[in-house]
């Protein structure tokens, strides 16, 4: 039993990455935000909609216990309370095709003077942390 938190170790320490990742992670944060954005852009022009997503509040009968109280019979009681939990719903909104022409063109032109900008802090990363 003890030795499954050690097969577990590699697997933590491989998920943060070799120095040279973990040095160029911070800079390319933004540029990693908005080639999301581009993607998302991209696949609405494609499909013709895009997605709004909204976070909703739902609620759930569940068992609840308050104390310890007992039955006559020397059964804890339990009782039934009304339980909110989160989700999210995805729906389809219509996009105006111009309009995300106009954002994917702006996000494109943001994208090469953020790679313009930290090209020097990347390649910094990788003179300090050859692999």
């Amino acid at each position: 039993m003890r030795l499954a938190p050690l097969l577990v170790l590699p697997l933590l320490l491989a998920a943060c990455g070799t120095p040279q990742e973990q040095c160029i992670r911070p800079y390319t944060k933004e540029l990693r935000q908005v080639d999301a954005l581009i993607a998302e852009t991209r696949a609405n022009l494609a499909r013709g909609y895009g997605y709004r997503e909204d976070r909703v509040t739902d609620w759930d009968y569940e068992p609840c216990y308050w104390g310890r109280s007992v039955t006559p019979g020397g059964i804890s009681s339990r009782s039934m309370c009304w339980e909110p939990y989160e989700r999210t719903v995805r729906t389809a909104v219509a996009v105006d095709p111009a309009s995300e022409e106009r954002k994917l063109a702006a996000l494109t032109q943001r994208r090469t003077t953020l790679a313009k900008r930290i090209g020097p802090a990347v390649a910094a990363c990788k003179a300090q942390y050859p692999e």
